[in-house]
């Protein structure tokens, strides 16, 4: 347990968002539940780092006696012609800077000093300090007079106990802010680092909707691959080593100061690594779009990143020298980061962090592999929303046929998963970790997942087993 090293003030609302007891589909309360949330919020101090953006979506109306008007007027419409939702207010949640581009690291520093931050603590992997990937962001560190200290004990699934020994190192040195370089494990690693270190406590407490009491330390986050998005979003992935799970900690207070995305630093990312961060940011985009908290802003980002993604993945995996590739998936993955960190995700992410954190497995190749499956027990809520997928990835005559689109859609998933190398099936992954004694459990930890809040159907458990079992065989 770590005692608070720095007090701040502000408090937080409960999330009041809960799964309905009789586990039926639930295509439209959850909206009204953060309706009633974000209402209180309004007069809230949340941090004034947090750039907040307040949409009012349109009032209900009367529907007509037609079935073509009511569809335009619910989820089960496509989003391009029809309403989202309805009526609630929703908020908008992005880092308060973001610098993207070619030689964006150089850029950011001038932001660093304009928040008069002075002694960093830098959390990243050994692998990335080892090879002199870190080198870039040191250096300028000194050039502009900041001291740092290094903490590179985070590797890929961050536990409770990494946790730990950065908030510890990071009272030790008296840090005033927190810089994460690398994907998706630092990024989170420093979140619950900077988070620990100003409201003490254990990890644990974090976990869920909203838990986190104080502002963290600044955190500035650059990023090294394209597709988690963990350097912008207010998601935080943590394992809890004793009971083998990965811990979901979803709070705007997790959300970075700065976000940095320079296409040039992540040139030299293996082809595997691109391939499974890829399919991870289009995963993003996907349950993104099908979420029952989209809004137009979420869908304008996980469309044109779907766009991206299909047009520029494979040229990455082949050629990682291509710096046009490079850069439009890195903006890609930040679009999908856009999209889910106010929209949230789905079954997907709820199912793939069980398998992450029983078997300590890549987060992007388990979201890939469960992808086409969750998306296919999905469209039965709504089907209409395959068309604009489609659409998005680039698949022609279509129309307004939805059973088409869905069958289109998850062949184009599957054949992109394959074409950059992703297994199959949970059974072709290395070392057949994977068994299906254990699908009970990851179905029940599964369940409890907050990213599962949001998908367009809330599934029973036997549902849930019946998708691993469908994800280990297909």
């Amino acid at each position: 347990m770590i005692s608070s090293h720095y007090s701040s003030l502000g408090k937080v609302q409960k999330n009041p968002c809960k799964r309905s007891s009789n586990n039926a589909p639930c295509l439209f309360d959850l909206p009204e539940h953060y309706a009633q949330l974000h209402a209180s919020r309004l007069a809230s101090c949340l941090p004034a780092t947090r750039t907040r953006y307040v949409l009012q979506t349109r009032a209900t109306k009367d529907l007509s006696s037609t079935d073509e008007e009511a569809m335009m007027d619910s989820t089960q419409g496509s989003h391009a012609q029809g309403f989202h939702h309805p009526s609630a207010t929703s908020f908008f949640f992005n880092p308060s800077t973001a610098v993207l581009g070619p030689g964006a690291l150089e850029t950011a520093g001038d932001e660093i000093k304009k928040l008069g931050l002075k002694n960093a603590l830098i959390v990243t992997d050994a692998v990335l300090h080892k090879i002199g990937a870190t080198l870039p962001l040191t250096e300028l560190l000194t050039k502009l007079s900041i001291k740092y200290t290094l903490f590179d004990g985070c590797e890929p699934n961050p536990t409770v106990e990494q946790v730990d020994a950065g908030a510890r190192l990071a009272i030790e040195h008296g840090c005033d802010f927190v810089i994460s370089f690398g994907g998706s494990s630092p990024h989170d690693c420093a979140k619950a680092v900077a988070a620990l270190v100003t409201n003490g406590g254990k990890v644990q407490d974090f976990e869920g909707l909203n838990n986190v009491k104080k502002p963290m330390l600044p955190l500035v986050a650059v990023n090294t691959t394209a597709g988690t998005a963990a350097e912008m979003t207010r998601f935080c992935i943590i394992t809890d080593t004793s009971r083998h799970v990965k811990m979901a900690i979803v709070d705007n207070k997790l959300t970075p100061t700065i976000a940095v995305d320079d296409s040039n630093l992540m040139v030299g990312m293996p082809k595997g690594l691109t391939a499974a961060t890829g399919m991870d940011a289009l995963t993003h985009s996907l349950e993104a779009y099908l979420s029952t908290s989209s809004t137009p802003v979420t869908d304008a980002s996980a469309l044109h990143a779907m766009r991206l993604i299909s047009a520029y993945l494979r040229e990455a995996v082949t050629n990682g020298s291509d710096l046009k590739a490079r850069e439009m998936m890195a903006y890609a993955e930040y679009l999908a980061g856009i999209a889910f960190n106010n929209a949230s995700l789905g079954y997907v992410h709820a199912m793939a962090h069980q398998l992450g954190g029983l078997y300590n497995l890549p987060h992007g190749v388990c979201n890939a592999i469960l992808l086409p499956v969750v998306m296919e027990y999905n469209s039965q809520a709504v089907p209409e929303l395959f068309i604009d997928i489609a659409e998005a990835m680039g698949i022609k005559g279509i129309g307004q046929d939805s059973q088409l689109a869905i069958k289109r859609v998850l062949e184009e998933v599957r054949a992109l998963s394959s074409d950059v190398g992703i297994p199959h099936n949970l059974q072709a992954l290395p070392g057949s970790l994977v068994k299906r004694e254990d699908f009970s459990t990851l179905a029940t930890n599964a369940m409890k997942d907050a990213c599962g809040l949001t998908n367009p159907i809330q599934p029973d458990f036997d549902m849930v087993m019946g998708l691993y079992e469908k994800a280990f065989t297909q």
